[in-house]
């Protein structure tokens, strides 16, 4: 047999190799000049919004917000024993080692720390009445000298005396209309002025100060006589992982420490102002300048409000004791001048370096603290953004809060 052979196939043409030589590259055509140019797409940042969650967040915030402001006569007393336990502790802690039981520590420091503040208070009682009793004198020195300077009465005055004159006029035209028949004549009689409302009302706030002291004292005492108690429970209750009780010891040590340098600063900054304000009111020749330096440095502690107060409480009494506009001003200047380099330079360095939070963060959180809070809100509203942040912090779901509010 023969086996089949395959049809041949047709040899394939090589083409013969290019001769050297550059190159030749063909460009494209360009496009026809007639064509709009493309325009990009802007870039989307495709982030899903859960909408009921967020809702919820919000309603729990407000909430919360009403919360503080309803109960501020429970959560503030408890803030400060936090806050005075906090700074308390060390010294505690230094006694302990001294094998001195915790409870006689506390009960000593605390009944130290009362002496102390009512000692001072009553050595300068006599220069702070005397203080008080001439605001009313200065700001009317004030005025008359303001009023002498202008030539006459003040535009305010003149509309107020017209006013006063509108008003005779409309209750004379008022009296001399007759009633008519079947109508019944209604006068309104304002109350007379009665002292023991105003006492009674002075008592009533005087007695729920002392009470409110005396819950924070007796907070601070217990929580100090426990010890660590507290922190026990929370990282018992944190759960039973060995990493979510290291996370919680570690946010309670940082709470703790940012806490403690907060107040070293205040306590430095207010020494520090209160110091130079005193000297400079002793080198200017005003009356009661160790009165002022305690007064400059306590209300140092109510961030923007307490430099306000001395400032202008200061040039008034200037004026009331040299009747010069220019030693109030050169007062009032000293003062100011005092509370901006420490309260816009080093209060605001060292903050941020104790607490870790941007300048607009302790700004914001001082407003908003003290629109919930009064006075009581603008010392506390610091050291709870604090413990705020590092709780956010160590969240993953609350990682944000904390970007927004670090520096």
């Amino acid at each position: 047999m023969t086996e089949p052979t395959e049809p041949l196939q047709p040899p394939v043409p090589v083409p013969p190799p290019a001769a050297a030589g550059p190159a030749v590259t063909l460009a494209a055509p360009a496009p026809p000049a007639s064509s709009p140019p493309r325009l990009r797409a802007p870039l989307m940042l495709q982030t899903p919004v859960d909408v009921r969650n967020l809702s919820l967040a919000l309603l729990a915030l407000f909430a919360s917000v009403a919360l503080l402001h309803w109960a501020s006569a429970v959560f503030i007393p408890i803030m400060l024993s936090l806050l005075l336990t906090t700074a308390l502790r060390p010294v505690v802690d230094v006694l302990q080692r001294w094998h001195v039981p915790r409870w006689l520590g506390s009960g000593v420091l605390l009944i130290a720390l009362l002496t102390g503040v009512a000692s001072a208070a009553w050595s300068l009682s006599d220069g702070a009445v005397e203080l008080v009793n001439s605001m009313p004198v200065a700001a009317k020195k004030v005025r008359d000298s303001l009023r002498q300077r202008s030539g006459g009465d003040s535009a305010l005055d003149t509309m107020q005396k017209a006013a006063t004159q509108i008003e005779q006029a409309a209750a004379e035209t008022s009296s001399a209309t007759p009633t008519r028949r079947g109508v019944q004549r209604v006068v309104i009689e304002r109350p007379s002025f009665n002292i023991r409302d105003y006492l009674w009302s002075g008592t009533m706030g005087l007695m729920s100060a002392l009470g409110q002291l005396t819950v924070v004292v007796f907070l601070t005492f217990f929580s100090l006589a426990s010890g660590n108690l507290f922190r026990r429970k929370l990282v018992r209750i944190a759960g039973t992982s060995l990493e979510r009780k290291k996370i919680t010891m570690q946010v309670l040590n940082e709470i703790t420490a940012q806490i403690q340098s907060y107040l070293l600063v205040q306590v430095f900054t207010s020494v520090l102002v209160g110091i130079a304000t005193g000297l400079a009111f002793w080198a200017l020749g005003l009356e009661n300048a160790a009165v002022w330096a305690v007064l400059a440095g306590v209300l140092n502690l109510a961030p923007y409000i307490g430099s306000v107060l001395v400032t202008g409480a200061s040039a008034l009494v200037a004026f009331l004791q040299f009747g010069s506009v220019d030693m109030a001003l050169a007062i009032g200047g000293a003062s100011l001048l005092i509370h901006t380099i420490v309260g816009q330079l080093i209060t605001p360095w060292l903050t941020s370096r104790a607490s870790s939070m941007s300048p607009v963060a302790v700004f914001v959180s001082v407003l908003a603290w003290g629109w919930l809070w009064g006075l009581w809100g603008l010392l506390l509203g610091i050291p709870v953004m604090m413990a705020v942040k590092a709780v956010c912090d160590r969240v993953e779901d609350l990682k944000a809060v904390g970007e927004l509010l670090g520096d």
